[in-house]
């Protein structure tokens, strides 16, 4: 019997170390400050609610921690895209008035590595302001941080559930910075190539049921030679 408690001991020893490991590993590094909040070109700052019933549609395999919005939304259940998110949403810019409409589809990416801090997924946006144009923007995104952070303390909760205030970036590249690459297609954006950055500010998370209040931001940095050809065709009085 009692080398059966002791086999039992070890296994949950090392669960314990296992997960300590995992998320104190102090060989992840916390990647810092943003490069494009330090920078001086003219950057377009979008907002968006991250809660599904708070968008104009989200959906996802239906099996998910997240519940599809609206009902009757078509899910994602097919083998091809069952590890795919979509979401529609109303953009904000700066002031908080309404600026456009966002698509965004998400992927769960091979690249995931949760001893080496990567929880990763591939993303893509689809932009549209009607005052300005339409861009794309095509990321890498790091959930590490936000799961170290707030979604296992919501889990380890004795009410599964985390409230607080965290603010983190979520882009980790394909941009050498750790930045996006957002191109433009339309209007004012058409044949740019920029940077861009998303991130991520929750204030509540529910371990059984997802984002209970958080937003998200886009920061994009237009060109230099952008900001300047603006500059130069500015009336002079």
């Amino acid at each position: 019997m009692k080398y059966v408690v002791a086999l039992v001991l070890g296994f949950l020893t090392g669960a314990v170390l296992f997960t300590v490991g995992v998320l104190y590993n102090p060989f992840v590094a916390d990647r810092g400050l943003s490069p494009l909040s330090v920078t001086d070109a003219e950057v377009v700052a979008l907002s968006y609610s991250v809660v599904p019933a708070e968008s104009i549609l989200y959906t996802n395999d239906g099996e998910s921690l997240q519940t599809p919005h609206p009902a009757k939304v078509q899910q994602l259940w097919e083998p091809p895209i069952r590890q795919t998110d979509a979401m529609v949403s109303l953009l904000q810019d700066a002031t908080g008035a309404p600026a456009g409409l966002g698509v965004k589809f998400s992927s769960k990416s091979e690249s995931t590595h949760l001893f080496g801090g990567k929880a990763i997924k591939d993303s893509a946006w689809y932009i549209y302001l009607p005052d300005r144009g339409s861009l794309f923007i095509h990321q890498t995104e790091n959930y590490w941080p936000f799961l170290q952070q707030v979604g296992f303390p919501a889990w380890r909760s004795s009410g599964n559930n985390w409230r607080g205030s965290w603010l983190g970036d979520l882009t980790a590249g394909p941009g050498a910075l750790g930045t996006a690459a957002a191109f433009g297609s339309s209007g004012e954006f058409a044949g740019l190539e920029m940077e861009a950055v998303e991130s991520l500010s929750v204030r509540a998370f529910s371990a059984d049921t997802g984002f209970v209040a958080a937003e998200g931001r886009l920061f994009i940095e237009l060109p230099q030679a952008f900001a300047d050809d603006d500059l130069a065709s500015a009336p002079v009085d």
